[in-house]
């Protein structure tokens, strides 16, 4: 341990060097905390040898996790399929896609009896055809409408969200980055910042300990102090407390992310509208999801109503004319049709649907009305995952700038 009149003379003698010790601990405390923001997001796809021996984003990585906690809040806590589907008024969509849906009827019932039966409908004359074809659209709407109650009644039964929200993010990795990336860029741009004064403070108190100690190993110990200190000391300043707490009688502070909840709240809520839960993606989740099958036999049920319908009291004559199979075949085969053209006719609706549905405003109100711990859990699991490794990581390069010091201040002192 030098005495006094020794540290004076060494301060004076190598002033620069101590000068230079909370710069440089201030840019470990900044560099280290870009760092870490980066390793949570990029990049997209493992870049190394697996399984160990690289790195990808810890969101990337565990996609479908990470979809899955944001998803579990969305659908738990601020909206449900039957809330979406429920602001659709049935009568309003069959109105909004008549004009496609006639084409396609149209279309398809041209097409239907061409390769079923086609001398049979060469042989008719056109007005015969054109009428059995106006009775058909006539119908369709009704149709539609008919769909559509009972798709609200039972909504959970051809539509999952959840399915179709993790489905999306885990095949677009990139806008599963942005919704974390997003709603929480305040705080990471807190934390790189608040790297740079946390470390210069530990820069201060290293300065003091190689003054007194003029021992090597100080050097890296306190670089990876500061990488681990800073770290953690900014992940906590951004979720802790929960509720405004008070210090020392001086001041008042509340998680940085919780006092946002009105701005988090709207860019969230505008995000996942304008991505995710779309018109688009909800139909293209009904028709090709999972559970779509089941909206297949509900189409496929009124499809054989409504043929059934057309052919009335001539039906068993149309029977004995076609044969039970062929009959049987037609109804099918205007059923595939049917749900061949619904994503394109359905296109149509898109204007009037997200006004109706509203998701924006809808997500903005819910979570504004979440407690502060529960508003925490929309960015939380993206830093609780592998958090103890984005530390390590800011503690390993401050052990190495640290390192660095010491090879630059031999340099310097000699």
């Amino acid at each position: 341990m030098s005495t006094p009149a020794e540290i004076l003379e060494d301060v004076g003698r190598n002033w620069f060097i101590y000068a230079s010790m909370p710069i440089i601990a201030a840019a470990i405390g900044y560099v280290t905390k870009l760092v870490a923001i980066e390793m949570m997001f990029r990049p997209l796809e493992f870049v190394g040898r697996k399984p160990f021996l690289g790195w990808q984003g810890v969101i990337p990585r565990r996609a479908a996790k990470m979809a899955g906690i944001a998803c579990d809040t969305m659908t738990s806590q601020l909206i449900t399929p039957a809330e979406i589907f429920g602001r659709l008024d049935p009568r309003r969509v069959a109105e909004e896609i008549e004009k496609p849906l006639l084409a396609s009827i149209e279309d398809i019932t041209r097409e239907v009896a061409a390769a079923t039966q086609p001398d049979l409908w060469e042989a008719l004359p056109s007005r015969v055809k054109n009428l059995i074809v106006e009775r058909i659209q006539r119908q369709s709407p009704k149709m539609v409408e008919k769909v559509m109650l009972q798709m609200q009644q039972d909504i959970d039964s051809v539509f999952d969200l959840k399915e179709m929200v993790v489905t999306h993010l885990v095949r677009d990795k990139a806008l599963l980055n942005r919704i974390f990336r997003e709603a929480g860029h305040k705080e990471f741009k807190f934390i790189a910042n608040c790297g740079a004064p946390f470390g210069f403070a530990i820069g201060l108190l290293q300065t003091l300990a190689w003054a007194v100690f003029r021992e090597p190993l100080l050097l890296p110990a306190f670089g990876l102090i500061t990488g681990w200190a800073t770290d953690w000391l900014a992940l906590k300043m951004v979720f802790f407390p929960v509720e405004p707490k008070r210090y020392f009688g001086l001041f008042t502070w509340q998680g940085l992310f919780l006092r946002r909840r009105a701005e988090v709240a709207r860019d969230y809520g505008d995000l996942i509208a304008r991505e995710i839960i779309t018109p688009r993606n909800v139909v293209e989740a009904v028709l090709r999801g999972p559970l779509s099958d089941r909206l297949f036999a509900l189409v496929q049920r009124e499809v054989y109503r409504l043929v059934d319908e057309q052919a009335g009291f001539a039906r068993p004559l149309v029977v004995v004319a076609v044969g039970g199979r062929q009959y049987q075949r037609i109804k099918q085969l205007v059923t595939v049709k049917v749900m061949e053209r619904l994503p394109e006719t359905m296109s149509a609706v898109e204007d009037y649907a997200t006004d109706a549905m509203d998701i924006r405003n809808t997500l903005m109100t819910k979570m504004q009305q979440l407690t502060p711990t529960q508003f925490e859990r929309l960015l939380r699991p993206a830093f609780e995952q592998d958090e103890w490794m984005l530390i390590a990581v800011g503690a390993l390069l401050g052990f190495c700038v640290g390192e660095l010091q010491i090879l630059i201040v031999e340099f310097l002192a000699r």
